[in-house]
């Protein structure tokens, strides 16, 4: 059932939901929190809403939906009430904020909020930079956002690394829970031995990837490499270097993943692509702070990007280069030309760095030191 209560109030919509809760017997206390969906207004609203539909069925809660309209249009609030199997195993109110209204979410949101009970906010969409210092996401013991959902993922991603508040999570952290779990249960038959590097590729605008790579880097604490892969969606294959031979769990098509180990039968294992609605309600699963993403979101720094080794960089290998060409360079002189013909040259012999003549060979440094000028007498005439 939806109720739509054009031009109302916050007080109007809470008498109504009395209302309809004395008329069909729903009991409040059955709601385990409060979810609050922060939006635009728009078509991307009723995603967020079904996912949202589709998680209240594993957590019973009430759904906000802060959805902001125009910001010219004349200041006005446009309730929705949806109860029933419209509502999933919830009560969903949408809040439609116009003009200067459309900045006061949190104040329309407080009198909606069930009593004694956790709140969680959603940004589906576009997340503010540091949502623990948003007015509705002071208000949430949890903050949810998606970086994949933003315009740019992998500077969503640096922001929510410089923003974070414990308490905070993301989607893209979420949808790595069956790989992390795949490459975990890799090392628990032998040999037992460490990783030495690990490169995990994926579509470069890929937040998801970035944070399985910062993962592997925190926990092995070894070179891991993050390349960009020529086809595939999302996370398409990571690669575990040990002595004994190569790890990889391999994702080509988004849905099946192959694992590879030394010794064993190759693998076929389920890697299908997770939708919001099921990480939403992972996510749901818990209210205190997630240690592990912190982790992941501070070694995101100790991942090596590009096609570059992770042992060794191509600036590092450049001196040491140079080096062994200097080394091992060419000579010149005739010495050098003795040396290309297969025997000495005569007139090189007893020569040192071209400065001493063979007139001077066996000679005592005496002898020697008065040799050096007619040497570069001779050569100033040259």
């Amino acid at each position: 059932m939806i109720i739509d209560l054009p031009s109302t109030t916050t007080s109007q919509v809470n008498s109504k939901l009395v209302q309809l809760r004395e008329e069909g017997g729903a009991v409040t206390l059955g709601r385990v929190l409060t979810l609050v969906i922060v939006t635009d207004d728009g078509t991307k609203t009723e995603e967020a809403v079904d996912a949202a539909n589709d998680a209240s069925r594993e957590h019973p809660c009430r759904v906000i939906v802060v959805a902001r309209g125009a910001r010219k249009a004349a200041p006005r609030l446009d309730a929705q009430i949806r109860v029933g199997g419209d509502a999933g195993a919830s009560e969903v109110i949408v809040l439609r904020l116009y003009g200067e209204l459309a900045n006061e979410g949190a104040s329309c949101v407080v009198p909606l909020l069930l009593p004694d009970t956790p709140v969680v906010a959603w940004w589906p969409n576009e997340a503010p930079a540091v949502p623990a210092k948003d007015p509705i996401g002071q208000l949430a013991q949890r903050r949810i956002t998606d970086a994949a959902a933003e315009k740019n993922p992998i500077r969503a991603l640096e922001h929510r690394k410089a923003g974070y508040t414990p308490g905070d999570t993301d989607l893209a952290w979420t949808r790595l829970t069956l790989w992390r779990a795949m490459l975990a249960s890799a090392f628990d038959l032998p040999p037992f031995e460490k990783v030495t590097e690990a490169e995990v590729s994926g579509e470069s605008d890929s937040p998801s990837t970035d944070l399985l790579a910062a993962w592997l880097a925190g926990c092995l604490r070894v070179p891991v490499k993050r390349a960009k892969a020529t086809h595939g969606e999302g996370i398409v294959d990571v690669r575990l270097e040990r002595r004994s031979g190569l790890v990889e769990l391999s994702r080509p098509d988004g849905k099946v993943g192959t694992l590879t180990q030394p010794g064993q039968p190759e693998r076929r294992v389920a890697l299908q692509r997770r939708q919001v609605r099921d990480c939403l309600a992972e996510e749901l699963r818990r209210l205190d702070p997630d240690e592990v993403y912190e982790a992941a979101l501070r070694s995101l720094g100790k991942v090596v990007r590009g096609r570059t080794a992770p042992k060794a960089t191509a600036a590092a290998r450049k001196p040491a280069k140079a080096a062994s060409g200097a080394a091992s360079g060419p000579a010149s002189g005739p010495a050098a030309r003795a040396k290309s013909d297969g025997g000495p040259d005569p007139k090189a012999d007893g020569k040192v760095d071209g400065k001493v003549s063979a007139k001077t060979d066996g000679k005592t440094d005496g002898k020697t030191a008065k040799a050096a000028p007619k040497t570069a007498k001779a050569k100033a005439g040259s």
